[in-house]
């Protein structure tokens, strides 16, 4: 699919219809890295296809796992995940990377992860420093910091790591190194727990204790499942924010992933004030889903902090647009790993908020929105970060300026017919 490097957007008429949405990307990969570790035969339904879970497919090709593209993938795990030929390019994926870290470090052989240009400059060493102290060989620049990454995988010593930063990537990893061993992990907050449902579903024996450990027992196999990749929280975050802005909208957004870890966008949404309906449940399989409809409704500003924000944490820039939009403040604190991920995310949305005529206080860990009626029209820099780009096409289509999003293609890494999907809710009105 080719997309623009540069689009210009503004308002329209309101959201009406239905918008299947793409798979979720966190659970797309797991998917396709659980399947493979297994040794056996998986079915993936709905995996996203995008550049970063292709990265991850590509990851596991390259180590023996045979996968066969249809309607639904067929993932046939090697009996041993073998050494890549070549060197790993995970391209923009985070995820991919530090899990891979996890998967390669606990492997014999020899491996080498690098990505384009924003991921070599994403740290690496919260991932790195703990697999060091199971054991892991792992270089890279800045003493590990930093990718391109070579690991000589080997036997790996079991190891309790209490995390000074809840990050599902990091527990992850561990947990994935930890397969033989055993591994315990502690976080200072509850993070996404795809990992261990997919790990528990596939027979591993993992307990969470009254003190906040999660210990995993070593020398486990896993076995194979069947995986239904719900609708993607993180993607419909953009038309519910959207549909709740735009005057005369009502989107239904069916099988979204409604597991408890992620759903911080819903919540902080009806904080402020809007009109979100669950139907149509489903507690069954890997993870529950639901149908989200969603209302145009006035928004009022709201704090989000603590574990509302840890829940939201990938939602917040397209949060700070609802907030712009707001009647009143809204304050987003306690989250500072936005500075860390494909671009530093409060300093990208704080620039892009102002050139519209917002009013904003960047701090540390989040910003002080003040609310109101963005104008233009604006420039917006979305260069590498999807999400941002996505934000301030939310924010063109709830304004009745024009805004130009540069780099607008970033959306390919996880969402690429995104422009085209929110378009058709405005074409059926």
């Amino acid at each position: 699919m080719s997309l623009p490097s540069e689009l210009t957007m503004q308002g329209g008429g309101p959201l009406r219809g239905t918008l299947v949405l793409p798979g979720d990307k966190s659970i797309s990969h797991r998917s396709l890295l659980f399947a493979a570790l297994s040794g056996g035969t998986s079915r993936v339904r709905g995996l996203l296809r995008s550049g970063d879970v292709h990265a991850t497919m590509g990851a596991v090709v390259a180590c023996g796992a045979v996968v066969e593209d249809g309607d639904e993938l067929l993932v046939h795990g090697p009996e041993v995940m073998g050494e890549p030929a070549d060197v790993v390019d995970c391209g923009n994926s985070g995820t991919s990377m530090r899990l891979l870290c996890g998967v390669f470090a606990a492997r014999e052989g020899h491996v080498v992860l690098t990505g384009d240009h924003s991921l070599r400059r994403r740290p690496m060493g919260r991932v790195v420093h703990p697999l060091r102290r199971m054991g892991a060989r792992i270089d890279g620049r800045e003493g590990g910091k930093l990718a391109p990454l070579a690991i000589r995988g080997g036997v790996l010593e079991a190891a309790r790591h209490d995390l000074s930063i809840a990050s599902a990537q990091v527990k992850s990893a561990l947990l994935l190194a930890g397969l033989g061993a055993g591994v315990h992990v502690r976080e200072p907050r509850t993070s996404r727990d795809h990992s261990e449902r997919f790990l528990r579903a596939m027979g591993a024996s993992l307990h969470l204790d009254e003190a906040g450990w999660l210990h995993l027992e070593g020398g486990q196999a896993l076995h194979a499942i069947d995986v239904e990749v719900p609708a993607d929280v993180s993607s419909a975050a953009f038309p519910l924010v959207a549909a709740s802005l735009i005057e005369g909208s009502e989107v239904v957004l069916p099988g979204v992933g409604l597991n408890p870890t992620r759903t911080g966008v819903i919540d902080a949404l009806r904080r402020m004030g809007a009109d979100i309906e669950v139907v149509d449940r489903d507690d069954t399989g890997v993870e529950p889903r639901g149908t989200l409809v969603v209302r145009s409704t006035r928004l009022k500003g709201c704090r989000i902090d603590g574990d509302l924000a840890l829940r939201s944490l990938d939602e917040l820039p397209v949060l700070s647009v609802a907030a712009a939009f707001a009647e009143g403040e809204t304050v987003i604190a306690d989250a500072e790993e936005l500075r860390v991920k494909e671009s530093d995310r409060i300093a990208r949305v704080a620039t892009g908020l102002r050139a519209m005529g917002v009013e904003v206080e960047e701090k540390p860990d989040g910003m002080v929105i003040q609310g109101g009626r963005p104008s233009g029209p604006a420039r917006i820099d979305a260069s590498g970060d999807h999400r941002i780009a996505m934000s301030f096409a939310v924010a063109a289509m709830a304004s009745d300026a024009e805004v130009t999003i540069g780099a607008a293609d970033a959306v390919a890494s996880s969402w690429p017919s995104f422009y085209d999907a929110m378009r058709s809710l405005q074409a059926t009105s």
